[in-house]
């Protein structure tokens, strides 16, 4: 929490005590919703929230109560009477109605139900059906839809008389009667357009997402075009929603949570991690240390079996870190590389072979440079001969050759199997590579040293 924050919370817990109401409306009125939603979150103890929530106006209520987290809001909903969780509930728009549904218990949702209009109940209910993770799980069903034939005034007039019930207007639909989606106008070509041109006149292209599509690929199609908002539309064509930036900027930020957390091999949790129970995260933790714990025992095979070959050259086993550690940052580098390629859209399956081959480059000049630079090391500060250096440096050169191969190709067949990239990346490679790097290395050591 900031400085001013931190201030202006005490102001408010000072003010709550000493019943100054009035001013305290007056402070949260000038606020921004997400700023109210913060302020409410850190602290403030849960007696005094309902109190501070009732102070606020109806829309800035609405507004705050969608940026908070589940856990305050269910606190609220608690606290509310049915008559107050009607003027809330009736102030959100669906999208973050269903956001906020989705997150409670099944008594709480029975609650927010019930009060709900029938007609918004009923788009809430719509939008629920819908699976997991697809456009049509975030759209939103209020959004401004005109006819071919209207006129710019006509449309205007549209505009004022429903515009304040939908989430935007920046962007308006053109459908045929049968609600299929033929074209688009934003606010800007209606404010500039003659009064008597038509839609059908006026109207551009529209590119739309079906119901079913990855809220990831939406995500991605907003940053190819810049939109602000995308139609939504049924098997048939029919328009019925729209996805706004607001919730694309939430699916990135989780999409991109979820990548992280899988590609540090921690199961992806829906709460923030100050939210989570130590339980929670050993539990997120625990089945990913297990495997590689594991799959690392392959290493300590490995060793074993050239145990006696390690006797004769001992100083051979003071590098073994050295290598392994290099191996599988080098594969870790290639595999974020792609995985982030493969997120973005800019490469897929059919260019494996030229990922392989820009690997390969990659690999070969960064390894000759580490071993360059590694061989003169370990001739001018840690005295080796020069056989058992060139044993270092060409095993180094051939493992990081086989790291970028394995980390770039991995996330790729991942990929076209059907499973997540970012489970391939560095701490499963990492462990593959320490496991094979030992193998080049001691195969080296007997070819060069006769071992």
């Amino acid at each position: 929490m900031t400085d001013a924050l931190e201030t202006l919370k005490k102001s408010i817990i000072k003010l709550t005590e000493e019943k100054k109401y009035s001013t305290l409306r007056d402070i949260l009125s000038t606020m921004n919703a997400a700023d109210i939603a913060a302020l409410f979150e850190e602290d403030i103890p849960e007696s005094v929230l309902p109190l501070l929530f009732r102070l606020l106006p109806k829309e800035l209520a609405a507004d705050t109560f969608v940026e908070m987290s589940p856990d305050t809001q269910e606190l609220l909903i608690k606290g509310f009477s049915d008559s107050e969780l009607k003027e809330v509930v009736d102030e959100l728009y669906v999208d973050d109605a269903v956001d906020i549904v989705e997150e409670m218990p099944a008594n709480v949702v029975k609650r927010i139900l019930t009060q709900a209009d029938p007609e918004k109940r009923r788009m809430i209910n719509d939008i629920l059906k819908y699976p997991e993770d697809s456009a049509g799980s975030i759209m939103t069903t209020e959004f401004v839809e005109l006819r071919p034939h209207m006129t710019v005034q006509d449309a205007i007039l549209h505009i004022r008389r429903c515009g304040i019930t939908k989430e935007t207007i920046n962007t308006c639909y053109i459908c045929e009667k049968d609600r299929r989606l033929i074209g688009m106008v934003t606010i800007q070509d209606l404010i500039l357009g003659e009064d008597n041109v038509t839609m059908e006149e006026l109207m551009d292209g529209v590119i739309s997402v079906g119901t079913m599509e990855d809220q990831e690929s939406v995500a991605q199609l907003f940053g190819k075009y810049d939109f602000l908002a995308m139609p939504v539309v049924d098997g048939e064509g029919r328009l019925v929603g729209i996805v706004t930036v607001d919730d694309v900027l939430d699916v990135l930020e989780e999409e991109t949570t979820e990548d992280i957390e899988k590609m540090s091999a921690i199961v992806p949790a829906d709460k923030p991690y100050l939210k989570q129970t130590t339980f929670e995260l050993w539990k997120s933790r625990i089945p990913w240390l297990l495997l590689l714990m594991l799959s690392s025992t392959f290493t300590s095979m490995i060793l074993m079996h050239f145990e006696n070959e390690l006797a004769q050259y001992m100083i051979l086993t003071a590098y073994i870190p050295m290598l392994m550690g290099t191996g599988g940052n080098s594969g870790g580098q290639s595999s974020v590389t792609v995985i982030r390629g493969i997120s973005l859209n800019e490469v897929e399956f059919s260019d494996i072979f030229r990922v392989l081959w820009k690997e390969i480059r990659v690999a070969v000049l960064c390894g000759i440079t580490l071993a360059v630079c590694n061989f003169v090391k370990l001739l001018l500060f840690d005295r080796l001969e020069v056989l058992e250096a060139a044993t270092i440096c060409v095993s180094l050169v051939v493992t990081v050759l086989f790291a970028k191969v394995v980390g770039c190709t991995l996330p790729l067949f991942a990929k076209k199997m059907g499973f997540d990239p970012a489970v391939m990346a560095s701490p499963f490679i990492t462990t593959i590579v320490d496991a094979v790097s030992l193998l080049i290395y001691f195969q080296f050591a007997k070819s060069i040293l006769g071992i």
